[in-house]
């Protein structure tokens, strides 16, 4: 116990604290550009490094997402910012124009410094992007990760030589899916700022003396816009300087750099040369034994086992939905359901009531209730992502894709739309080719997302009976066929388009084959988190918002009460007929009495009309509205949705929901295009709203279509119901 100091207030005493034991939080005061090529582990390091202080946002102007997060430091701390994977700085796709902006400060704030993430297993690659990153002038350092995975390969990297020729730029070895190497990395970080700059032209220096001597004259360019003029002859960066200097100034420094050759050919000549000098001196490779592991890897790469490998880790990912996951949607059935009692308990059966238990909890919670198939469902998307195998699915299905016109490259952007058509939709800035890419786009919202999932789960649960066939069960079997009829879409309107309004050339393909590797659970988790708070953003906002609005048009206006009710059907209760014909006379009914005409040769029934036409902007609320609908009045509690969906009747007695009916409805929603946010990015990425009004219009008449043909052919041969 001390004394207390002047001024101090007498009687108190002073506890020692350990200043250990104490976390701080910083403000960051500097920004650092993450950067590397794709699949070198650049996400997975910056996961590591921020954890979940992390934000997804996008760069200004653009669509491109753009996530930031803050690493915590000794006595400090920074933001780190995680641009797209690149494989040089001459990049034509978006993504890329998009980072070497980002890089240059033309739509954000330029870097403080540059953290350059180079994959140890393939160092000749990394050190080709590396080499034009330090012409930016930047104070950089460079984190070495698969270290791990290079020592196992007989990799040995000499970090402190390849730091000499790097001009005294840091190298850090680290394993990101361990943290090895980490604590290093941040003691490095945390001086970044004070880094001196590294010198310039290792390897031409040509080049970088003469765009320093053009921007100097200039006055108002950088020097990397004059390099970029120079390499991409008729590009953006080439307009700016013909505008700054005059027509005429670029071109014969061209001619006097490159003769007649082209520009990047020659620059990778000169730049692949140098990355080839400093891998012999730095990387030394000791022979290895063929391991058994390999062998099987071997084995699995090739085109029989790999493709039946694929098709049958479709086929667990579906299994696993409906198996997994009914425990916890049972919990959150009962817990909803327990909650509206509650409420109508305490409340009474008043309007307020009615709002809390019907609109709020069955049509909010009637969505919730999926949340657990949905993250199941990401959650293998993101292994298999993070394994490296979905770079290999992309390159399996690359001759497959070539039969529809279209190249590996679609792959990937068509396999994310398994989780959401937006993100994928916006993947395929990848894409070099105009035609292929729209190609790509009016294909993609055919492959089944997360969306679609919970329709699928309450039908496939309500009808389709929980059976086993073989080794599998027929309800994911059910589901995976529904997969199947939405990957089918998408490659024939594929072929569809690139053989009338789209023809063109096969595109070529170019893809870098990542190693297997085990992932890593931190970058699974934040991934799954940031999925599960979408998914529950989307819920409380236009789910709620919808659910809110159906309730009200089911609702109101109320009906007399003294207004004569119409014949008993099948022996109803007082109060059950009174509740129907309150719903028959609402504003929702009414619309979809008007509407029902259109969808009655699909088998729809006014209810099933208008929860359908209430979906078309995000088809996430059906079953909301479905909750919605069947559960509003006086049999809010004699059972499930899936229950009353099974009870529901024509006005003579026939079932609404028998199986051709369903089969159809799922058909409808495995092809309609019933979600405004794709709609609106179709529009941002073609610039145009020629091609999202004809994805709408096609893909509406294609899934009615389609559930005519299943409903009406299914009816001939069932026969009535």
């Amino acid at each position: 116990m001390s004394k207390p100091g002047p001024g101090e207030p007498q009687g108190q005493t002073e506890t020692s604290i350990p200043l250990s034991s104490i976390s701080i939080r910083h403000r960051p005061r500097h920004r650092y550009a993450v950067i590397g090529n794709p699949n070198s582990g650049k996400s997975t390091l910056f996961n590591r490094l921020t954890g979940l202080r992390q934000t997804t946002g996008n760069y200004p102007g653009v669509t491109v997402e753009r996530h930031t997060g803050t690493v915590e430091l000794k006595g400090t701390a920074a933001e780190l910012i995680d641009l797209p994977g690149i494989y040089a700085l001459g990049g034509q796709s978006t993504d890329e124009r998009i980072a070497v902006d980002a890089l240059l400060g033309r739509i954000d704030s330029k870097p403080d410094g540059l953290l350059v993430v180079v994959d140890a297993t393939h160092l000749y690659q990394g050190l080709y992007l590396l080499e034009q990153l330090i012409e930016l002038q930047l104070p950089m350092l460079v984190a070495l990760t698969m270290s791990d995975m290079a020592r196992a390969g007989g990799i040995a990297i000499d970090t402190d030589l390849l730091s000499r020729h790097l001009g005294g730029i840091a190298v850090v070895e680290v394993t990101a899916t361990t943290g090895l190497g980490v604590s290093d990395l941040k003691s490095e970080l945390a001086t970044l700022h004070e880094a001196p700059v590294p010198v310039i032209g290792q390897s031409w220096p040509e080049l970088s003396q003469l765009a320093q001597q053009l921007a100097d004259q200039c006055g108002n360019l950088d020097r990397m816009d004059v390099i970029q003029a120079l390499l991409l002859p008729g590009g953006a960066h080439d307009q700016l300087a013909s505008a700054a200097m005059g027509p005429d100034v670029i071109p014969g420094a061209r001619n006097e750099l490159f003769g007649s050759e082209p520009p990047q050919a020659v620059e990778a000549r000169q730049r692949y040369r140098w990355a080839r000098e400093v891998r012999s001196a730095v990387q030394h490779e000791a022979p290895l034994l063929e391991r058994f592991g390999a062998k099987v890897l071997a084995w699995v790469n090739r085109p029989w086992p790999a493709t039946a490998l694929f098709f049958l880790s479709l086929v667990l990912v579906f299994q696993a939905v409906f198996s997994w996951a009914t425990p916890l949607m049972d919990a959150i059935d009962a817990g909803a359901a327990g909650l509206g009692a509650w409420v109508t308990a305490s409340l009474g059966n008043g309007v307020v009531a009615s709002f809390l238990a019907d609109g709020i909890i069955a049509g909010v919670g009637s969505v919730i209730i999926f949340l657990p198939q949905i993250l199941i469902l990401f959650l293998f998307i993101i292994i298999l992502e993070d394994t490296g195998y979905l770079a290999r699915a992309a390159f399996l299905m690359d001759s497959a894709m070539r039969r529809v016109g279209l190249s590996g490259q679609s792959v990937i952007p068509m396999l994310s739309s398994f989780a959401c058509a937006v993100p994928a939709i916006m993947a395929t800035r990848v894409i070099p080719d105009r035609r292929d890419r729209i190609s790509t786009i009016l294909a993609s919202p055919f492959m089944t997302c997360s969306a679609r999932l919970p329709i699928y789960a309450l039908l496939i649960a309500a009808f389709v009976p929980n059976q086993s066939v073989g080794w599998f069960n027929l309800q994911g079997l059910v589901l995976f066929g529904l997969y199947l009829l939405g990957i089918a879409g998408g490659l024939m309107t594929a072929r569809l388009m690139k053989s009338t309004a789209l023809r063109g050339p096969k595109p070529h393909f170019m893809l870098a084959l990542p190693d297997f590797r085990r992932p890593n659970l931190q970058t699974v988790m934040i991934k799954l988190m940031d999925r599960a708070r979408i998914f529950l953003k989307r819920a409380g906002t236009v789910i709620f918002s919808v659910a809110v609005i159906v309730w009200a048009l089911a609702y109101f206006p109320r009906m007399d009460t003294e207004a004569p009710l119409p014949e008993p059907v099948n022996g109803q209760s007082l109060e059950n007929q009174r509740a129907a014909a309150q719903m028959s006379q609402s504003y929702l009914g009414r619309i979809g009495k008007v509407v029902e005409p259109v969808f009655e040769p699909l088998g729809w029934d006014w209810k099933v009309s208008s929860a359908v036409i209430a979906g078309f902007p995000a088809r996430e609320v059906v079953v909301a509205v479905m909750g919605t609908l069947y559960a509003v009045g006086s049999e809010a509690d004699e059972g499930s949705l899936t229950q009353k969906l099974r009870a529901a009747t024509w006005p003579d007695g026939r079932a609404i929901f028998t199986l051709p009916m369903v089969l159809g409805l799922m058909v409808f929603y495995a092809w309609c295009l019933q979600c405004a946010a794709t709609v609106a990015v179709i529009r941002r990425e073609t610039n145009s709203w020629r091609w999202p009004l004809f994805a709408w219009t096609y893909m509406s008449a294609v899934a009615y279509l389609g559930a005519f043909a299943v409903f009406q052919v299914g009816s001939l041969l069932t026969g009535p119901a």
